[in-house]
């Protein structure tokens, strides 16, 4: 199994490009698969740089219907055109941040190898794709701004658009999400109904960045509890992208090695 972080933040190789965005590139032993394309190009840039064949991908799975997701499948369709690119039907929906919109390029939709899901797929032993998150525990307090649209009028987004992607592979379980919307707690009690375990290893944003001012006291009550949960179990987690440098620092204060950060370029395994 090999997994590189393609496209993310930060940067952790010089030939590499970081932008606000998350693209994790596997190998597998029956497939090649992106999760999530970054925001632009760089996706394709960042390919080529580090020696990797997107020609041979063959699966695409978006986590979210967001730009920052979304925005290098149509770079990534020029070279590639037969790699099945899945999203909940729902990722096709009108997304918000404020008054800007933040969701997917609609030319994505006209592409004849995207499937549309409606809840949970399993593709073959390999790949699962999950949603219908529902708790609310530790719910990123960053959602409080995001909207989408429905019936013509915005109202909170719900997350119903997101899902989670679970590879076994050698005995193991790698459970794979874009930004965590519903809450990493949350995706993993939804692991746990399915699977009836917790996964050996996590790669996720968490959705903690806050680019304007400190962390309020509730927030860092959230993060804090996160680390707290996610330290008790025997699970290495992968993070970076929309967890944000700080929360990061906090959660790994917490956590120690059981939380590695994410950069552009670099090999996880």
């Amino acid at each position: 199994m090999k997994i590189v972080t393609l496209v993310e933040n930060t940067c952790g190789d010089e030939r590499c490009i970081a932008e606000h965005g998350l693209c994790i590139y596997i190998e597998t032993e029956r497939h090649k698969l992106l999760l999530d394309s970054g925001q632009t190009d760089a996706v394709v840039k960042n390919a080529q740089a580090l020696g990797i064949d997107l020609t041979a991908v063959d699966t695409v799975i978006l986590s979210h219907g967001h730009y920052d997701h979304s925005g290098g499948i149509m770079p990534f369709s020029e070279i590639n055109k037969s790699a099945r690119i899945i999203m909940q039907r729902t990722a096709a929906g009108e997304h918000y941040n404020g008054e800007r919109y933040i969701g997917i390029d609609k030319a994505i939709l006209s592409l004849p190898n995207v499937m549309m899901a409606d809840g949970d797929i399993r593709l073959d032993d390999e790949l699962y794709i999950f949603s219908g998150i529902q708790g609310r525990r530790c719910y990123p307090e960053g959602n409080r701004k995001l909207t989408c649209e429905k019936d013509g009028i915005k109202v909170p987004d719900d997350f119903a658009h997101e899902q989670c992607l679970v590879i076994t592979q050698n005995g193991k379980n790698w459970l794979l999400s874009g930004c965590a919307h519903n809450g990493i707690l949350n995706i993993l009690d939804r692991y746990r109904e399915i699977f009836d375990s917790d996964p050996d290893y996590v790669i996720s944003g968490f959705h903690m960045m806050k680019k304007d001012g400190e962390y309020t006291d509730e927030e860092k009550a959230v993060i804090l509890e996160t680390a707290h949960e996610l330290s008790k179990m025997d699970t290495i987690f992968y993070s970076g992208h929309c967890t944000g440098i700080p929360a990061f620092e906090m959660m790994k204060e917490i956590m120690g090695s059981k939380l590695i950060a994410l950069h552009s370029g670099t090999q996880i395994i």
